[in-house]
């Protein structure tokens, strides 16, 4: 007799529900987009900070801790991207079907990618914030100095300068971090999220 499932642990295995309940908290991918310098990681360790004091477990995922790591082997070519960000929804989708409250922040530039990794994740599990900080804020900053050696030829398919950013087309919210001081911005994901991530007692 042949076993039509082929994936027989997945049945033996404890269910995000039960991992939930273990963690008093629902599981949600909190997914930043944006231009680098737009303030996106700064939110997100922000946002974390805050939801950690409530006693809520998250885990942020963003370009630095990524690229120095599973995804080490993947240049900026468009093919590469789009297999950044595959990788970094599945591994998103573990976190979550672990009770985990995710965070990402990744430029992300179009919408299909963004599409891609909310269909990996389930679109009820992902809130998509678009951080709009305008291009001349996020190079004024220029943190890295990304922009300067883009605006030198030097960094090729750089996002806002040689490369298109299309922003989000109904994001969950919309923070622009050259008008929103950050705890302002972090008040606002706060009163987005909350509710959806504590399970109330």
């Amino acid at each position: 007799m042949t076993d039509n499932n082929i994936y027989p642990i997945f049945d033996r295995m404890l269910s995000r529900q039960d991992k939930e309940e273990l963690l008093g908290q629902h599981s949600m991918m909190i997914w930043f987009t944006g231009l680098s310098g737009s303030g996106k990681s700064t939110i997100a360790i922000a946002l974390e900070r805050e939801l950690h004091k409530r006693g809520l477990l998250c885990r942020i995922l963003d370009g630095d801790n990524i690229r120095s790591g599973i995804n080490n082997n993947l240049g900026f070519t468009e093919a590469d991207r789009v297999e950044n960000i595959r990788r970094i929804a599945e591994v998103s989708k573990l976190f979550i079907d672990t009770g985990i409250i995710t965070i990402a922040a990744f430029i992300s530039p179009n919408n299909d990618i963004r599409e891609m990794a909310a269909n990996i994740i389930g679109q009820e599990n992902f809130l998509e914030v678009y951080v709009s900080t305008p291009l001349a804020e996020c190079e004024r900053r220029d943190v890295k100095g990304l922009y300067a050696k883009a605006r030198r030829g030097e960094i090729q398919n750089f996002t806002g300068i040689s490369a298109p950013f299309e922003a989000p087309a109904h994001p969950a919210l919309t923070l622009d971090t050259s008008v929103l001081s950050l705890e302002e911005s972090v008040n606002k994901l706060l009163d987005l999220v909350l509710s959806k991530i504590q399970i109330k007692k």
